[in-house]
């Protein structure tokens, strides 16, 4: 029998083996001297460690997997791990995707002896760095007392789940083989926080809901990324299904609904998508919009935002109708009544505006790559089940156009924009996969039995994490990543200084990262692509390689310093209007 159901086990033994009734498989981090007898337990609770090239990366694909999987965990050591962890940590919190940070610390016999130990600023101050991390997570825990740290444990892992944001846990050192009750692991088994009960008043809001979906002569339905954490996918699924009005997504919401559905129109990109679409939109008298998650960068620039005073929002726990905010409102139970409730008969047929269908262009084979045609051009190789990430800058904005096949998610910027981070995420997102697939679980409504991860990432961003390649190679993991060569940071050029040195970098030579981060000589050489013209994409794109996506597969691609479309295409033409008036 498992020491899990003894009536006592060491802290560490059941930190990690509530992380694997919570569904986790796999832990991302670093190991660090005040968190290393903390990893002794990692395996044995049935864990598999992923040690990360640095924690900033770790903490990546610990997002990564969690927006996959449904929560990640990252363990970190004392003041230098947790700090290069952070920036990854706040994008986590930024744009909802829950982690469990565990920090190994100096024992609690050091740090109230105030001990001026290595990783501190030597004047013995222990608390800072957590203080610093309270602005970066929803929750936190010092786990300093054996009797509480059960309970204190599962208070902080509920807190990730509910809100769908990063905890922080500091363990001492000494604390880790502490003996703990172990009686909340089989007497609540399945974590979470009870919704509160149904009310009259939940009643009466939902019948104000129904009334104007009847009264709706030109609905429309918005997904948004939020909606993810607040596990309303089936319901929206259902909904967009039973009335058949048209939907469209956010950058962020993007891949969590069937774009094949014939009433789904892909990415609402105002003026830069089809124009009957927009008119459509701007012109509704019901916007339905599911998990609003309101950026500047995820609204292109506020222009996508939905009109108040005809939007009903589903936020977590509220329900917004016309600005006014209906709280306490428990938004899957709320969906799931409204949905019972629902008489279609008196709903208003509405066809929309008719579904764009991107145009297939002739392209010259002998002619350069351009922004304005390559995404529609790879758009091709995506497969149900693919999990595809595009990194922050021209990818961000190519990725929104794509036509995306039934259960395939994309990861793509929305509001934090930390370049770098979606080569990790690719590492964190492919393991979640697995691990999905090898359980039998499908995170859409299609089952696939493939793995395969599709990576979209500038030569600058690559630049900031490319040492996980190493790690992807040694996981196995099968993953293609298409590195955008635009001689730099494209991105920053069109918001400012096209011309200027500070956004060149220098100048790598990507044919030789495979063999250096691991693969052998034959196996990198024949998994290596480098395409300059529409010929040479062809030919990459129809490779034994890339469409079979068997281990990991890199495409260089060369694209011009300053080519870039939609949104950036307009920062670049102000900046030249600018300079042409000088």
């Amino acid at each position: 029998m498992p020491s899990a159901y003894d009536n006592a086990i060491k802290l560490g033994e059941y930190v990690f083996l509530r992380l694997h009734q919570l569904g986790i498989r796999s832990i991302f981090g670093v190991p660090g001297d005040y968190n290393l007898r903390l990893l002794d337990f990692v395996e044995p609770a049935g864990l598999h460690w992923v040690g990360n090239c640095n924690e900033l990366n770790a903490a990546y694909a610990a997002d990564g997997y969690a927006r996959i999987k449904g929560v990640g965990a990252l363990v970190t050591t004392f003041g230098v791990g947790e700090l290069s962890a952070i920036n990854g940590i706040a994008g986590a919190y930024a744009e909802k995707a829950p982690i469990i940070h565990l920090v190994g610390t100096p024992s609690r016999e050091l740090q109230d002896a105030r001990i001026s130990v290595h990783h501190t600023f030597a004047d013995g101050e222990y608390r800072r760095f957590a203080a610093a991390h309270a602005n970066v997570t929803i929750a936190q825990s010092n786990l300093t007392d054996a009797i509480t740290a059960p309970d204190e444990v599962d208070r902080i892992m509920e807190q990730a789940l509910h809100h769908q944001r990063p905890v922080y846990l500091e363990i001492p050192d000494d604390m880790v083989d502490a003996e703990v009750s172990a009686a909340n692991l089989h007497r609540r088994p399945k974590l979470g926080l009870l919704p509160p009960p149904e009310t009259e008043n939940e009643l009466a809001k939902i019948g104000l809901v129904l009334e104007r979906l009847y009264t709706a002569k030109q609905p429309v339905i918005l997904v948004d990324g939020e909606s993810r954490g607040l596990n309303i996918l089936a319901e929206i699924d259902a909904l967009i299904k039973t009335t058949s009005w048209p939907t469209w997504t956010t950058i962020f919401g993007k891949g969590l609904i069937d774009e094949r559905q014939v009433n789904v129109h892909g990415t609402y990109r105002d003026k830069h998508g089809p124009e009957k679409a927009s008119a459509y939109i701007k012109s509704s008298d019901l916007i339905l919009h599911f998990g609003p998650h309101i950026s500047d960068t995820n609204s292109h620039g506020f222009t996508t935002v939905p009109n108040d005073a005809v939007t009903i929002a589903f936020s977590q726990s509220t329900v917004r109708i016309r600005g006014v905010i209906h709280r306490n409102l428990p938004t899957q139970r709320f969906l799931s009544t409204l949905l019972s409730s629902l008489d279609t008969n008196r709903l208003t047929r509405v066809e929309g505006p008719k579904k764009h269908v991107r145009s297939q262009m002739q392209l010259e084979s002998s002619s350069p790559l351009v922004q304005q045609h390559f995404w529609g051009v790879v758009n091709s190789i995506i497969r149900p089940g693919d999990i595809v990430l595009a990194e922050t800058g021209t990818a961000a904005y190519g990725s929104r156009t794509f036509e995306l096949p039934s259960n395939t998610r994309l990861l793509t910027a929305v509001t934090w924009l930390s370049i770098g981070y979606m080569l990790p995420a690719a590492l964190g997102a492919g393991i979640a996969q697995r691990e999905l697939l090898q359980s039998g679980e499908s995170n859409g409504a299609e089952k696939s039995t493939r793995e395969r991860v599709i990576l979209f990432i500038g030569d600058g961003s690559l630049q900031m994490t490319v040492q996980e390649l190493s790690t992807i190679i040694k996981e196995r993991l099968n993953i293609t990543i298409f590195v955008l060569n635009n001689n730099g940071y494209t991105i920053e050029r069109v918001i400012h200084g096209r011309k200027q040195s500070y956004n060149d970098i220098a100048n790598w030579n990507h044919q030789w990262a495979l063999r250096l981060f691991g693969l052998d000589d034959e196996t990198a050489a024949q998994n290596y692509f480098r395409a300059r013209t529409w010929g040479e994409l062809e030919t990459t794109l129809k490779s034994r390689q890339v469409q079979d996506g068997d281990g990991v597969v890199l495409a260089e691609v060369y694209l011009g310093q300053e080519d870039c479309i939609d949104g950036l295409r307009d920062l670049l033409h102000k900046q030249v209007s600018k300079e042409t008036k000088l």
